[in-house]
């Protein structure tokens, strides 16, 4: 059977800005089985300094990230696209086990392959402690939310 993840390249503004929200809301769920479908099974990833190879390599990363970023809220936003490629910037807060909370900051550069999924994802990301009173992100999204993140 074939897989396919509408929308497809090459993209437009409104397919751009479907896919990011797709995979913000994939990535909120906290399920490495389910946002590991969106990739190709050869799939390569960048995270900070660690190389993700195939869609089993993601599943175990982010299974290992979800074990340590408790409360995960991520929020993406659209930054360019052309052809088969996304650019993406984000944030996302997450505390550690000792109770302590993080706002990450960073920028993703998608390619998707025909089918759309996302073949190569290479992710460059930037932590800063917060208390927990300057939290701006308290889980998914409402429904009908396109904002974009806070600078």
């Amino acid at each position: 059977m074939s897989e396919s993840r509408p929308p497809f390249p090459p993209f437009d503004e409104e397919s751009a800005r479907a896919k990011v929200l797709a995979a913000e809301n994939a990535w909120n769920t906290r399920d490495p089985e389910k946002v590991a479908l969106a990739y190709t099974v050869d799939t390569v990833w960048r995270n900070r300094d660690t190389w993700i190879e195939g869609r089993q390599g993601v599943v175990e990363f982010l299974q290992g990230k979800w074990d340590r970023e408790l409360d995960y809220a991520l929020r993406k936003s659209l930054w360019t696209f052309g052809g088969n490629r996304i650019a993406v910037r984000f944030q996302y807060e997450c505390r550690d086990e000792q109770g302590r909370w993080w706002r990450s900051y960073g920028n993703e550069n998608w390619e998707f392959a025909e089918n759309g999924l996302m073949a190569r994802r290479e992710a460059s990301i930037n932590d800063l402690r917060i208390t927990e009173s300057d939290r701006r992100i308290f889980g998914p999204r409402d429904e009908g939310d396109i904002s974009d993140i806070p600078v």
